[in-house]
């Protein structure tokens, strides 16, 4: 699933592409994507509205439109936003342009936004689990799927002391309070293990029983790491992309997420894989430890 680099990525893209530009239509074959309004009405609503500003909440995508209007996209599992250009034929979509995208069919596009320069804006989802909201900006802002998240990490606003009392008032594991979106918005599996791998902290390890001392390590961390990886423009291991086509780069340089078998990059023991509440998590035994 596309975390808070990987949307991050996309915003910052669609800031520079899309702000200005005028929706001039929408195609669809995926109406289940599109949970609000009716699919069949989308269109008729949006048509006409200009894109004023592009936002990020967890891993949201907030794209504000004229008429105090708010859209947004959640990108669930393997859905990834692309600007470009694309014919449809036979319900597929096929690239018209040069690039990474040139001339490729795209068998996952499955809901577009023509926009007034020619160009679309498209949503690519292998699995269909993409959400889509559109309604009045007062409506989609006060929506359970923004209004429980729990604050951003990347915020200059976010301190330790914050951090610190939130964690203070949880029980349970370190990793599964990471990925819960209402403690803390943008972190999935993938950065909570690079966060834990980082501060040697194991991802079993029952909240309450870590010291302060690590506790601010891991705060450091999780800012440290989705700079970087935001820097980097995210990682592509499977599905995501930017809105060029192109991968996130932080996946080379990636400390523990998804190299079960190989040695650590600190210590050389191999690293293991465990599950936890129905997800992976990926530690050194030797590094990690959980007393």
């Amino acid at each position: 699933m596309p975390e808070l680099p990987e949307v991050q990525t996309i915003v910052s893209d669609l800031r520079k592409k899309i702000i200005g530009r005028e929706i001039t239509g929408v195609w669809f074959d995926a109406p289940k994507i599109i949970k609000k309004p009716k699919a069949q009405n989308l269109e008729k609503i949006i048509r006409n509205l200009k894109v004023i500003d592009v936002k990020r909440k967890g891993k949201n995508i907030l794209i504000y439109l004229s008429g105090g209007f708010l859209l947004l996209v959640h990108q669930k599992m393997t859905g990834h936003l692309l600007y470009g250009k694309w014919r449809i034929a036979n319900g597929k979509a096929t690239s018209i342009l040069k690039g990474p995208l040139e001339e490729k069919v795209n068998d996952y596009i499955h809901l577009i936004f023509y926009l007034d320069n020619g160009k679309q804006l498209a949503l690519s989802d292998l699995r269909k689990f993409a959400k889509v909201l559109f309604g009045e900006k007062e409506e989609i802002e006060n929506s359970p799927d923004l209004k429980k998240l729990g604050p951003d990490p990347t915020s200059e606003n976010f301190t330790f002391k914050d951090f610190k009392n939130i964690f203070n008032n949880l029980s349970g594991r370190i990793k599964q309070a990471l990925m819960n979106q209402e403690v803390i918005s943008g972190i999935g599996n993938i950065y909570a293990d690079e966060i834990l791998w980082y501060t040697k902290v194991h991802p079993l390890r029952i909240i309450k029983d870590i010291k302060e001392k690590e506790l601010k390590n891991i705060y450091n961390a999780t800012g440290k790491i989705l700079k970087k990886a935001i820097k980097l423009r995210g990682t592509s291991i499977s599905d995501f992309r930017d809105t060029a086509g192109k991968p996130g780069a932080y996946a080379d340089i990636r400390y523990v997420y998804r190299t079960e078998g190989l040695p650590c990059k600190r210590c050389g023991e191999e690293i293991k894989r465990i599950k936890i509440g129905g997800r992976s998590a990926h530690y050194c035994p030797n590094c990690q430890k959980i007393h």
